[in-house]
């Protein structure tokens, strides 16, 4: 299993548009959607997949890491084990 963060997501982003966002570029769907909470400045979700081991992850980052979305510029990481 993998996780992906998508850092500075507009905070009224829905969750079926957070959904698509990935899938969009030929990444698999991701299982669930986490809000993380912050100070608000950087809004923040992680991405669980469930048959999409790390390291698979983490070459597909790429795609979506800087990528203009929503009128942000969304940094996109693979999670390690620990932030899972």
């Amino acid at each position: 299993m993998g996780s992906m963060m998508l850092v500075d997501t507009d905070a009224g982003t829905t969750d079926g548009e957070i959904r698509d966002f990935p899938v969009r570029y030929r990444l698999p769907a991701c299982d669930d959607i986490n809000r993380v909470e912050g100070d608000g400045s950087r809004p923040a979700v992680t991405l669980p997949f469930n048959k999409v081991d790390a390291g698979t992850l983490r070459g597909l980052v790429p795609r979506i890491n800087h990528i203009s979305w929503m009128q942000r510029k969304v940094d996109a990481m693979a999670l390690a084990g620990r932030f899972e």
